[in-house]
């Protein structure tokens, strides 16, 4: 009987360079130089997502598209992998097992799959525009009075949790403990099994309540698909919507607007319409995609791919950041490059984002309805001095702080100062699943 493969296991030959590691501060100050790096070892190299975990990174685009497309040489079921990881492991909330699209394969993946592309496709664009355009301005007023303002902590990472936590039926004195879980579990520290299992309770709590009491929302659609989920299979997806939408889409929001705030490139980007949002937006998930490391799979067997053995049941992730700024290959040929038909942000194969759309849609919205009334945005430090957050699998600032002419505007706010939530929002939600 062959031994599981564990968490610290490379399954190739003893190397001489030691894994680098995708966490901490250096590799969230400068993830590029370490992909510059992995780049020299190959088109997969050994790396260490957390203290005890190492993986193979493929770095090359087009190993990471063969590798997407696989589906008879991997597998995206982790558990031969998860039974050498240690159980409090960090990484373990994104990568464990859970009965969902993202660690399925074959008919069980295509009936999680259908039940959620099902439930999103129940997103009208022109809704969804509308909502996300009228919790942008009321995030905008409880600040643009004050001159300053944090564009990730006051804006970025609001805005997709209330159109979320609104379209599923989230009790409002909820939602901080649903961007808590999702922003939690994708750092990969420490608290990310407790941040996870948090959002798992609050989740849990709602498809209980929905059960009893069907509502006009995702939840209840999503419980009536005929797909028959259970509970739990249920609480799984709606989880795997949350973590995967709302955490990217605040990176790809809080990434653009940095890009525009910061690159000399886009020098009068925001008063004098150089750049459109969807330009800088379609700008970072080529060079700064919010998921840069991910699509998790795993040999079903003993095998080489692209000149490196590989063992089953080992870890093998894409750089979707690493693969999309590759130089010099023929993807990144300027004519290639327009619009976002070519870059791996949404990845590739069966596991394909499936709402690209909604996701585009919000990001650009919330840029839009920034920029147009706060025109003169500058930041407030210098670029260098901006922090990043910390773990392996997404590329995402800290804070933006941002500086601005004050606009004298009245605006209605919950006792907090927050934003007012709508009492429901049927069939809107933005964001995306990679399933």
């Amino acid at each position: 009987m062959t031994p599981p493969v564990t968490g610290t296991s490379a399954g190739t030959a003893p190397s001489p360079l030691e894994p680098l590691a995708l966490y901490g501060a250096g590799f969230a100050a400068d993830p590029h130089g370490h992909y510059r790096t992995l780049r020299a070892q190959g088109p997969l190299a050994r790396v260490r997502i957390a203290p005890d975990v190492e993986a193979l990174l493929v770095t090359d685009y087009h190993a990471a598209l063969d590798l997407l497309r696989d589906t008879e040489t991997f597998t995206k079921d982790p558990r031969a992998w998860q039974a050498g990881v240690p159980a409090d492991s960090p990484v373990l909330p994104v990568l464990g097992h859970r009965p969902t699209a993202l660690f399925t394969d074959g008919a069980v993946h295509a009936r999680y799959r259908d039940a959620i592309n099902d439930t999103l496709a129940l997103i009208e664009p022109h809704l969804l525009r509308a909502e996300v355009a009228r919790v942008a301005q009321r995030l905008i007023a409880a600040f643009s009075a004050t001159g300053t303002g944090d564009l990730i902590t006051q804006y970025a990472r609001r805005l997709p949790l209330h159109v979320f936590t609104a379209s599923f039926g989230v009790a409002p004195e909820d939602t901080e403990r649903v961007v808590r879980g999702t922003a939690g579990m994708m750092d990969s520290a420490e608290d990310a099994t407790a941040a996870y299992d948090d959002l798992v309770g609050v989740v849990s709590t709602l498809v209980a309540e929905r059960r009893r009491r069907p509502g006009r929302d995702l939840t209840t659609y999503l419980l009536a698909h005929p797909a028959g989920l259970d509970d739990d299979e249920a609480v799984r997806q709606i989880t795997l919507i949350m973590s995967a939408g709302h955490d990217p889409t605040t990176n790809l929001i809080g990434n653009a607007l940095l890009r525009m705030l910061s690159d000399t490139g886009y020098g009068g980007s925001l008063h004098g319409g150089a750049v459109t949002a969807r330009e800088a937006v379609d700008d970072v998930l080529w060079r700064d995609p919010p998921l840069a490391n991910m699509g998790a799979h795993f040999p079903r067997h003993d095998t080489e791919f692209h000149g490196v053995p590989l063992r089953a049941g080992q870890l093998v992730l894409v750089s979707f950041a690493a693969a999309n700024t590759q130089s010099p290959p023929s993807v990144l040929d300027p004519a290639v490059r327009s619009g976002d038909g070519a870059h791996l942000a949404w990845s590739a194969g069966p596991h394909r984002c499936p709402a690209r759309q909604p996701a585009l849609l919000m990001a650009t919205t919330a840029i839009e309805q920034l920029t147009s009334q706060l025109c003169d945005l500058e930041l407030a430090v210098e670029p260098g001095a901006l922090v990043w957050r910390p773990g392996p699998f997404h590329r995402a600032p800290a804070h933006i702080p941002v500086r601005f002419t004050p606009l004298d505007t009245l605006h209605e706010t919950d006792g907090a100062g927050a934003p007012e939530v709508a009492d429901h929002v049927p069939a809107r939600v933005g964001g995306t699943p990679n399933g």
